[in-house]
């Protein structure tokens, strides 16, 4: 009994870290969008420099987890929840990534007049946070509900990453000055659909890990 008090012990400390870098990518997420919304660029480099918390929480998980399964050799269950945070950190350390790649984007537009108000990007980002939120959520109190619910925001992210394209494309074609900032516009709404499809990783992991089985909620 002691000994599965202590096991168990070790997986909150596990899953502590694992929504301590959910959370600052969320916060990544958001302040990145910010930067780019009131075109604030000591903020976006304030995103960048910040990376490296996350990426350190990432290996620190690595390390952990190696020392888990080395310590207790845990089989069928916990071993699925063992290497699904695992998974899970690779695909938030990813998100993160995106919100860099987005601050980025904000350096390259600098302070011309915004044309963010064409696009549905910051509906994109809002429904990116709350999968985000979910997905995490749905992994640690494994609720396959949250985790359907996931997939269904990754439909909607995808709708409004085809209706920005067009948008942006229909304006570049008749303001082929603003070519730079549009492009950017366009890179943004990349990352913010692949970040939703990571995202949506993360909820099949929380499938997995409840169900034993493969779920694909991408499609």
């Amino acid at each position: 009994m002691a000994a599965r008090e202590s096991f168990d012990k070790t997986l909150v400390e596990l899953q502590d870290k694992l929504i301590e870098m959910s959370e600052l990518t969320v916060s990544a997420l958001d302040k990145s969008f910010t930067a780019l919304k009131t075109q604030d660029l000591e903020l976006a480099v304030e995103v960048i420099e910040e990376d490296t918390a996350i990426d350190i929480l990432d290996t620190d998980i690595n390390n952990f987890v190696v020392w888990l399964i080395a310590k207790e050799q845990p089989v069928a269950r916990d071993l699925r929840k063992i290497i699904g945070a695992l998974k899970i950190s690779l695909e938030v350390e990813r998100v993160a990534d995106f919100a860099v790649n987005i601050a980025k984007a904000t350096i390259k537009i600098g302070s011309c007049e915004s044309l963010l108000s064409i696009t549905n990007l910051e509906e994109m980002k809002d429904l990116s946070i709350k999968m985000l939120q979910e997905s995490v959520q749905s992994f640690l109190r494994e609720d396959i509900n949250l985790a359907k619910e996931v997939g269904e925001l990754d439909d909607q992210v995808d709708d409004l990453y085809d209706a920005t394209s067009k948008k942006v494309l229909s304006y570049l074609s008749e303001h082929p000055e603003q070519m730079n900032q549009l492009t950017q516009l366009l890179f943004i709404n990349r990352h913010l659909e692949r970040t939703a499809d990571h995202i949506t990783n993360i909820a099949e992991n929380a499938a997995y890990l409840i169900k034993g089985k493969r779920y694909d909620l991408n499609t």
